[in-house]
């Protein structure tokens, strides 16, 4: 299956502008851990980061600084590594487990966002698959028991 059709659409984004406040009301607002930073480029919300919950606390609270005298912006580094919305979900797993990415933006053939996979979209996948299997046992127990009285 295509990672494309198993990630979350609902992408909580801000602009690189936004306050470290902002950006922190935005994951308390929304119930998330991480917001996706981007710029708009001809329409097209382009990831240029991922913040989250922790890069908040480690880089402003522990230090004392106030947030809402920081960008965004100034608080993801580096190039934002993305996933192509055609990318298997095993593969993507992988490419997550590889890099230590917990949180992995989702983007189509234009570099465009279209969502966002996290270890917390797999482990409710896991639990979901588990449980099949689980049922699995029964159903196999209960045919057995109507077959072999």
């Amino acid at each position: 299956m295509p990672i494309g059709e198993f990630c979350n659409r609902e992408v909580v984004i801000a602009g690189r502008d936004a306050s470290a406040l902002e950006v922190a009301q935005l994951m308390r607002a929304h119930h998330v851990g991480s917001v996706v930073i981007v710029d708009i480029q001809a329409g097209a919300r382009k990831p240029v980061g991922v913040l989250t919950d922790r890069d908040i606390v480690v880089e402003l609270v522990a230090k004392q600084v106030a947030p809402e005298g920081v960008k965004a912006g100034d608080l993801v580094t580096g190039t934002v590594a993305t996933i192509s919305d055609s990318a298997g979900v095993y593969d993507t797993l992988h490419y997550m487990r590889e890099h230590g990415f917990r949180r992995m933006p989702v983007v189509d053939a234009q570099g465009s966002l279209v969502g966002i996979v996290t270890m917390d979209d797999y482990l409710a996948l896991l639990a979901e698959e588990l449980n099949e299997l689980a049922k699995l046992i029964t159903r196999e127990q209960s045919l057995e028991m109507k077959l072999r009285p």
